[in-house]
């Protein structure tokens, strides 16, 4: 396959499942907002959601303060903010057209009604409390599109390629919302484990779609290293690190097995599934969670610069 190809595939996956965890984010954030803060900070949430998305520095240069309508604005509609919900789609559906043979039907037919019906959402329509409606329509549509993915693409190197966009983009954005929200939302006087407010906690579950596994999974209640443990190191939680790390690993063993040879990227993907794999929550405390994610990012990063490196230039 074309490396051309492999490269839209690629970003494509990665666009959607971008956009929709910024719905999530933007989702949390707003049910936050609502609720009694456990900072001292007016408005800290909406600062937290720009700092999760990873255009702090850009917003600022934009707007001077983190209010709800500038953070909506930027990271749902702004068109000269490259990974706003709406660049996202565009960005997405600009990649399928390119690829348009290499996808299914259904594929095709969920990502176009998706842009076609883009225009009719816009910030007046927003503002006018159809917001969480709005970021209900993004996650359907990228749910749609991924299981349209799952159900119907060949098991061939174009799916691998597909998958890959996903489960790095989705890697990024679990450890980015476990750690900006963990470390903002935590009042200054409270030690970690103690009386930190319950909602910013279910919040955190909220943003992916954890909340019922969680209980599911725990009886103890909310507490901040089981919370941790669930997205970091619980392999039945799909959203989980090393869940993603294991789909990442998966789809790069088939590629090396389709295209007989294998390369860094393996190396890489091993590295950090091994480091999930076989560690504890314990020692993730020990370290610091904040720099424990840090680095996960920052291999996560190295990661995907691999995969662009080896199969998409």
């Amino acid at each position: 396959m074309l490396s051309r190809t492999a490269d839209s595939l690629y970003w494509l996956a990665r666009y959607m499942e971008r956009a929709e965890s910024l719905a999530r984010i933007l989702r949390v954030t707003d049910r936050l907002s609502l609720m009694p803060s456990g900072t001292d900070a007016d408005g800290s949430e909406w600062h937290s959601a720009v700092v999760v998305s990873g255009c702090e520095e850009e917003f600022y240069a934009k707007h001077e303060e983190a209010t709800p309508e500038n953070v909506i604005s930027y990271l749902a509609f702004d068109p000269e903010n490259p990974s706003s919900i709406r660049s996202c789609i565009e960005t997405a559906r600009r990649n399928a057209r390119g690829v348009r043979t290499s996808l299914t039907t259904e594929q095709w037919e969920s990502l176009n009604a998706t842009w076609l019906e883009l225009p009719g959402w816009n910030e007046a329509r927003v503002r006018g409390g159809s917001l969480h409606r709005f970021l209900d329509w993004v996650k359907d549509r990228s749910l749609l599109f991924y299981g349209g993915t799952v159900a119907t693409m060949l098991r061939r190197d174009r799916y691998h390629f597909t998958r890959l966009g996903t489960f790095i983009e989705r890697s990024d954005n679990t450890a980015r919302i476990l750690d900006v929200k963990y470390h903002l939302l935590l009042p200054e006087h409270a030690e970690i484990g103690g009386g930190v407010d319950y909602y910013q906690w279910a919040s955190i579950l909220r943003a992916v779609s954890g909340y019922r596994s969680y209980n599911a999974v725990y009886r103890e209640g909310l507490k901040p290293w089981l919370i941790a443990e669930f997205l970091i190191m619980r392999e039945e939680m799909p959203r989980s690190l090393i869940s993603c790390s294991a789909e990442i690993k998966d789809c790069l063993d088939r590629l090396g097995e389709e295209y007989g040879q294998r390369n860094e990227a393996h190396r890489v993907a091993g590295q950090i599934y091994s480091r999930l794999r076989f560690g504890r929550v314990d020692d993730v405390f020990r370290q610091g969670l904040h720099e424990f994610l840090s680095e996960h990012i920052e291999q996560n990063d190295r990661l995907g610069a691999e995969i662009s490196r080896v199969y998409l230039m």
